[in-house]
């Protein structure tokens, strides 16, 4: 959720600067519907009961999923970095059985259960590539404590770009472009 939660302020972040996002909101985006439903169904797969094993390969399936939407809108800005957090959070994900290896220290520091049933991040025994798993903690007692990846700081700062490239000042008018929307008109 923390992760959603840095998304979704990286999105709105220009409006507390008078800017509007239009590179991100008016790019016409390529299966759109294909984001929300990878997202829509990671939530059941880590919150409906399921079998562990079939749990971990659905896991994976959404990061291939979610590769592909991102391979198809490759030409935003942000994207390609967006695109190298979520795959090295897949490969790491697919090399340890579905599960995003969690540091026992950032897991401590987030105050969260570390032996929860499956979940997108846990303590593992050995894991593959550890240092790319949840490392880092936003410590509890603060608002969404939470563990998180080097491949969710990537998500996240790919989003800010995108979320800022192209971007216009509020009330600039319909014709502005990105480039002239800072440049004033005279007759």
């Amino acid at each position: 959720m923390l992760v959603v939660a840095l998304c979704v302020i990286a999105v709105v972040s220009p409006l507390v600067a008078l800017r509007w996002p239009a590179g991100l909101l008016l790019h016409r985006w390529r299966w759109p519907l294909l984001v929300w439903a990878v997202l829509a169904f990671q939530v059941v797969v880590l919150e409906v009961s399921m079998p562990t094993g079939l749990a971990a390969v659905l896991h994976v399936l959404t990061y291939v999923a979610a590769i592909g939407f991102l391979w198809m809108n490759r030409s935003i800005a942000g994207v390609w970095i967006v695109a190298a957090g979520s795959l090295l959070n897949g490969v790491v994900i697919a090399l340890n059985g579905g599960t995003l290896p969690a540091s026992a220290s950032a897991v401590a520091s987030a105050g969260l259960d570390p032996d929860m049933a499956f979940a997108n991040s846990g303590i593992l025994e050995d894991p593959v590539l550890p240092w790319l798993g949840d490392v880092f903690a936003w410590p509890a007692p603060m608002p969404l404590a939470n563990t998180f990846s080097v491949g969710d700081v990537l998500i996240v700062a790919g989003v800010f770009v995108a979320a800022w490239t192209g971007t216009r000042r509020l009330g600039a008018g319909s014709g502005a472009t990105a480039e002239n929307a800072d440049t004033p008109h005279h007759a």
